[in-house]
């Protein structure tokens, strides 16, 4: 239940401050947060990331939906087992799903969160993904960590 809970979360907080940013920001304001280290800036990606693929938005939504699916079909048949991994993957889905969300609906992705100096501008759903993904190797480095372990005998 987790999952789908974080999961729902992470969509609404992500849906919620596209919302806020489409709706008090014009495409190209800035606005300071914490200056120097975070400042929002509001830009409509109709590709991937870093820009790339631009206008080929709506192909990414469908792998989110794949992958989407993947997770729960792996959660069903007990693949993604314990805490650290039911995070990671409610995080990976939750961005997932408030990126396809956009691309679907918009036709591009809100990103408007720019750290430091601006090497990269994201939304809440690409750092969900992120901390997902990281959270997903490292899950899998400690499972296999344990496996090892568990499987030398001493006598």
């Amino acid at each position: 239940m987790f999952f789908y809970i974080l999961t729902l979360v992470v969509v609404l907080i992500d849906q919620g401050s596209k919302w806020w940013v489409r709706t008090f920001m014009e495409v190209g304001e800035h606005r300071s947060v914490l200056a120097p280290y975070l400042h929002f800036e509001y830009y409509q990606n109709s590709g991937a990331a870093f820009s790339s693929f631009q206008g080929y938005g709506k192909w990414f939504a469908y792998l989110a939906l794949i992958v989407v699916g993947g997770l729960i079909y792996y959660r069903i048949k007990g693949k993604i087992s314990g805490k650290l991994m039911e995070l990671a993957a409610g995080l990976l889905a939750g961005g997932a799903l408030g990126n396809a969300f956009d691309r679907l609906f918009y036709g591009k992705v809100t990103d408007f969160i720019v750290w430091g100096s601006g090497s990269g501008i994201m939304n809440i759903a690409d750092l969900a993904i992120n901390a997902g993904v990281l959270l997903f190797i490292i899950g899998m480095l400690l499972r296999n960590w344990r496996d090892k372990r568990s499987s030398y005998s001493f006598k």
